[in-house]
């Protein structure tokens, strides 16, 4: 009998996300200079950064260049942020490598097809309800959540839940 995604994420002590399409809706929003401007979900940004907080590790593999992006991933504390990474897997490995990770203790919320080689590695296989058939048939979890609305803040508050580690306190301020 195969687990439960709630019993895998006992051993989840590495989150990895990935960024259009989870971190953001997928839009991208083109000014006449060329600038490319996405949009972020607050209450993501919350769950990023209290997983930093807690001592979780936070990643972020991204095919995107956007330094944007990178400033406000690095404002909520994160410090491993791979973009244009068009081959995630190398990118999974150095990762994993510098910190000596263990697959099944990590954690990937992908949306699309570049997500797919990585998310058939980890441990735990996730996300948003909007990803693509393809990723939704390999996922352990799909957030009821779409990519850019939530899905984030949804996946890690329910690790750190399963882990007692989400602070009740937050839960009568933000729902």
């Amino acid at each position: 009998m195969s687990k439960s995604y709630k019993e895998i994420m006992n051993q989840i002590n590495t989150f990895i996300f990935d960024v259009d399409g989870v971190l953001t809706d997928g839009s991208i929003t083109v000014f006449p200079n060329g600038e490319l401007v996405r949009t972020m979900n607050i209450k993501d940004g919350f769950a990023l950064k209290t997983a930093v907080e807690k001592g979780y590790n936070v990643c972020i593999i991204s095919g995107g260049t956007n330094e944007g992006v990178r400033q406000r991933l690095k404002g909520l504390g994160i410090t491993d942020i791979y973009l244009g990474a068009h081959h995630k897997v190398e990118q999974l490995e150095e990762y994993l490598e510098i910190y000596n990770i263990g697959l099944d203790n990590v954690l990937y919320m992908g949306d699309d097809l570049p997500d797919y080689p990585v998310m058939q590695m980890v441990g735990l296989a996730s996300c948003p309800k909007d990803a693509v058939p393809e990723i939704q048939k390999i996922s352990d979890y799909i957030s009821q959540k779409k990519g850019g609305a939530g899905c984030v803040r949804d996946v890690i508050e329910q690790v750190l839940k399963v882990q007692d580690q989400w602070n009740t306190s937050f839960d009568a301020q933000v729902d």
